[in-house]
This record gives C-alpha cells, sequence and structure tokens, in this order.
C-alpha cells in the first residue's frame, strides 16, 4: 500500500496525476516549529518537516511505502510559510510583489528499512500585483492555506507569475519528477 502523509488537497491531486492512483491519505501531527528552532539552513528544515512527517505515519505502517512532503517560500533571507490572516496573506503578497523568490520542498520516502529523502528548489518571478488582484485573491480565499500565500495552479484566474525555473510541482507543493526518480528504488 502507498500511504501519502498529507492533509494537502494539491499533493493528492498531483499523487493521483503523477504517481499512483492507487494510495490511502493518514494525516500526520507534528510541531513543524521544532524544525526552525533545530535548523537555520531552509534545505535542512524542510528535510526534518518531512522526515518527521514520514516517520511519524511509517511507525504504525512499517511495511507500507509512505511518502511525505513539506514546502516553504524564501524570500532574501526570509522563510514564508502559510498566512496567519487575511492581512498576513495581503502583507506577504505585497512583499513578493515583482520580486523573485524561491520555492523548496522537502520530501521523505520511507518503506520497511529503506529511507530516502531529497529536496527540490524553483525559482519564481511575481508580476507587480495591484491592491485590487490581491484584495481579489485573498477574498477567493485560495491563499490561506498555501506556503506564500499563493498558488501556481491559480495562475490562470489571477495574474500572480510572470515567471519560473524548475519544477512547476514543486512550486505546487509536490515535487514528482524528482520523487518519480527516487520511487525507483522502491518495490511498489
Amino acid at each position: 500500500m502507498i500511504i501519502l502523509a498529507s492533509a494537502s488537497p494539491r499533493r493528492k491531486e498531483l499523487m493521483r496525476k503523477e504517481i499512483s492512483s492507487s494510495f490511502v491519505v493518514i494525516v500526520p501531527h507534528i510541531d513543524e516549529s521544532l524544525s526552525f528552532k533545530k535548523f537555520t539552513d531552509v534545505k535542512d528544515i524542510v528535510k526534518d518537516i518531512s522526515l518527521r512527517k514520514c516517520l511519524e505515519v511509517a511507525k504504525e505502517h512499517y511495511d507500507d511505502l509512505v511518502i511525505a512532503a513539506d514546502t516553504v517560500v524564501v524570500l532574501g533571507n526570509e522563510i514564508i510559510g502559510k498566512p496567519k490572516d487575511k492581512e498576513d496573506a495581503y502583507k506577504i503578497l505585497r512583499e513578493l510583489s515583482g520580486k523573485e523568490h524561491h520555492v523548496y520542498t522537502g520530501y521523505a520516502l520511507k518503506q520497511g528499512d529503506k529511507l530516502v529523502q531529497g529536496v527540490a528548489k524553483s525559482t519564481v518571478l511575481f508580476n507587480e500585483l495591484s491592491d485590487e488582484l490581491i484584495n481579489a485573491y485573498i477574498a477567493s480565499g485560495s491563499p490561506m492555506d498555501k506556503a506564500g500565500a499563493y498558488g501556481m495552479q491559480d495562475n490562470a484566474q489571477f495574474s500572480i507569475v510572470k515567471k519560473t525555473s524548475g519544477s512547476n510541482n514543486n512550486i505546487i507543493g509536490f515535487p514528482t519528477e524528482q520523487i518519480l526518480e527516487d520511487l525507483k528504488n522502491f518495490s511498489l
């Protein structure tokens, strides 16, 4: 059995479309803030969070393949997670407007004693965002559960992103290209 250790609807969709249509979802419950206290490098933070999510689920499902991931947005040296509220979403989108930032996703794959981890990095350049666009986007509710307060998949409706480099699936939060490559090490 394949288990996706995530509550993210976007990861579920990408899992179904790109990796396997046959999987179950088990949502891990970990304190992500511990990784931010333990590490300063963003790659170490997302790797640690995804590993702890994976291990949380794998302890009850030793023989199953568990896949977990965690995504953050980085502007300069600032790590940007999910917005706390609408005001925070506005502040984040205003800050990202017209600027280039990076999206990092750490992931962990575990089955039995086999464990593989990785980190994907993509670059995103935002359009200059008007207050009208930001407010309409926030009113849609879409930014509220996403790192960086935006979703790449929303770009068709809200022209947020000007240009990307790297995996668009990583920007959505699930670097399926790298995960598929690493899954070759497992028996499915």
